[in-house]
C-alpha cells in the first residue's frame, strides 16, 4: 500500500463516522486503514462498526476534504507519521484497556502550522478554563502561560473565549508555542472572534488540530469529544477558573481518568467562577498551584530548572547559615549581649562573638551601648 492510499483511507474513516468511534477504530486497529476503509464502503464490517457508519459511509469526500485543507493551509497527520504523538496519546490506549469509556485513540488529524504535531505535544501542558472568565482568571491564565512558554513549555487550550484565549495570547507574547484544539474544523472559522487569534497562532509558530474533518461545524458534543485530546496531548491540565458545571472540569476530568496531572489555581471564595477550581481541590483531585514553579514541580519538571528569577529575593538570602542564625537572634528594638544572642541562637559565644562584626560591617546589625541589635532596614 502506497503513503497517499493510507492517508486517503484515513481521510475518509475520519469523515463516515462522528468521533471517538471506539468500534471503527478497533476495526482499523485490527485490519488496517486500507483494508478497514474497503470494507466500511462496503458495508462488510462487524454490527457495531456499521451502526457507527452507515448514514455516512456513501460519503466519500476524501479529494475534496484534501482540496478544503489544502485551501486552508492544512495536512492530514496519521500515525504513520514520524510527526505523530504516539506518546502522550498512548494514555488514550492505557486508559482505553482499563475501561475508560470515553479514552479512544484518533484516527487521524487534520493540522495547521509548520511546528511538527509530535514536537509540541512534547512536554507540553493544557490550561484551560471558563468562557465566561473573570479579569481575574484571564490575567493568571494569560501570566501563568507566559511563565511557561518562557520555560519552553507548549502551552494548548481550545480556543474558546476567556479563559482559553488568554493562554493562547499569554503564550504568544511570551513567542512560545501554543495549540488550540478545536470542537469543529480547522476551517470553520468559529470562534468567529478568534479568528485572528488562530492565524496568529499558525503564523507564529504553533499549530490549530482538529480530528473533524473540512468543513465541519461546531456542536456542543464535539467540544466535550475533543477535550479528551486536550487531555491526552498533554502532560498535565490546569484549570484556572471554572464553574460548577463547565467544560473545563470535563477536561480535568477526562485528563485524571487517563492518568495525566490535574492542577488548579484558587480563586476568591466568593466567585462563582472558581468554584470548580475549588471542588477539584477540595476532592483531592487536583493540585493547587500558583506559579509556574509550581506547574513544573507537579507535572515533573520535564528537567527544567527554576527560574532563579522567579524566586523572591531578600537581603539575607546571602548570609551562610550560622551568621543568619545570629542575625535572627538579634531583637529588632533592644539591645542583647553576646551571650544572650548565642544561647537564642544555640551557637558558641565566640563563634557569635565572631559573627556580629561581620554583620555590623554587612548592614545588618548595630552595635548599641547594651549590646547588639537587628538594623531596621534590614529587618
Amino acid at each position: 500500500m502506497s503513503a497517499d492510499e493510507l492517508r486517503q483511507a484515513r481521510a475518509y474513516l475520519l469523515r463516515v463516522a462522528e468521533p471517538p468511534a471506539a468500534a471503527l477504530v478497533a476495526f482499523v486497529a485490527e485490519r488496517g486503514p486500507v483494508d478497514a476503509a474497503a470494507r466500511v464502503r462496503r458495508g462488510d464490517c462487524p454490527p457495531e462498526v456499521l451502526k457507527a457508519t452507515e448514514a455516512r459511509r456513501e460519503y466519500d469526500l476524501v479529494g475534496q476534504d484534501f482540496a478544503r485543507a489544502a485551501a486552508a493551509g492544512a495536512r492530514l497527520v496519521v500515525p504513520e507519521d514520524d510527526e505523530w504523538p504516539a506518546w502522550p496519546l498512548l494514555a488514550l490506549e492505557q486508559a482505553a484497556r482499563r475501561g475508560v469509556s470515553e479514552a479512544v485513540p484518533p484516527l487521524a488529524l487534520w493540522v495547521t502550522g509548520e511546528v511538527a504535531l509530535g514536537t509540541a505535544a512534547d512536554r507540553a501542558v493544557a490550561v484551560v478554563g471558563a468562557r465566561a472568565a473573570t479579569e481575574y482568571g484571564e490575567h493568571h491564565a494569560a501570566e501563568l502561560s507566559y511563565g511557561l512558554a518562557t520555560r519552553g513549555v507548549p502551552v494548548f487550550s481550545g480556543a474558546a473565549y476567556g479563559i482559553d484565549g488568554a493562554a493562547h495570547r499569554g503564550a504568544l507574547a511570551a513567542s512560545g508555542v501554543t495549540v488550540a484544539v478545536l470542537g469543529c474544523a480547522v476551517d470553520a472559522g468559529y470562534p468567529a472572534g478568534h479568528v485572528g487569534l488562530l492565524n496568529r497562532i499558525v503564523r507564529d509558530g504553533g499549530a490549530v488540530v482538529s480530528e473533524y474533518p473540512p468543513g465541519t461545524p461546531p456542536a456542543r458534543h464535539r467540544f466535550l469529544v475533543r477535550n479528551r485530546l486536550i487531555a491526552a496531548l498533554t502532560e498535565g491540565t490546569l484549570v484556572v477558573e471554572a464553574g460548577k458545571r463547565s467544560g473545563a472540569r470535563n477536561t480535568a476530568s477526562t485528563a485524571g481518568a487517563l492518568g495525566k496531572v490535574v492542577m488548579a489555581v484558587p480563586g476568591p471564595i466568593s466567585s462563582g467562577m472558581s468554584v470548580g477550581c475549588h471542588e477539584l481541590i477540595r476532592d483531592s483531585r487536583a493540585t493547587l498551584v500558583s506559579t509556574v514553579d509550581e506547574i513544573l514541580e507537579t507535572v515533573g519538571r520535564f528537567g527544567i530548572a527554576e527560574d532563579p528569577d522567579a524566586r523572591p529575593k531578600r537581603p539575607t538570602d546571602r548570609l551562610g547559615p550560622e551568621a543568619l542564625r545570629a542575625y535572627e537572634a538579634l531583637a529588632v528594638r533592644a539591645d542583647r549581649s553576646d551571650s544572650e544572642i548565642a544561647a537564642e541562637s544555640g551557637l558558641p559565644l565566640r563563634k557569635v562573638r565572631a559573627l556580629l562584626p561581620a554583620l555590623e560591617i554587612d548592614g545588618f546589625a548595630v552595635r548599641g551601648d547594651a549590646g547588639w541589635r537587628r538594623r531596621r532596614e534590614s529587618a
